[in-house]
């Protein structure tokens, strides 16, 4: 995925801007792994090799994407994913 698609795409559920978390790029600078955040709702999107999963939370099992957050965790800036959500530890507990 090229950086500049980031620029074309948006959240599916409110038309926000998303900002982009890039995990790993091959030698061309395309993005391979990555986590799009709406900047409005907080959903998460992962980018897993080099495509964007911008599904409806509904077509989403949180189990199958459970072990590649966990792989991710440092770059969630400390944050918690929750129904598809970035949130703040501290609101879960």
């Amino acid at each position: 995925m090229h950086k500049k698609t980031i620029q074309k795409l948006c959240c599916p559920f409110d038309k926000a801007d998303i900002e982009l978390t890039i995990i790993t790029t091959d030698m061309d600078e395309h993005i391979l792994e990555g986590i799009l955040t709406c900047t409005n709702c907080q959903r998460i999107y992962p980018i897993v090799s080099g495509i964007p999963i911008m599904n409806p939370d509904e077509y989403r099992e949180f189990e199958m994407e459970k072990p590649l957050l966990e792989k991710w965790e440092k770059h969630l800036k400390g944050k918690s994913v929750e129904n598809f959500k970035l949130v703040a530890k501290a609101e879960l507990e």
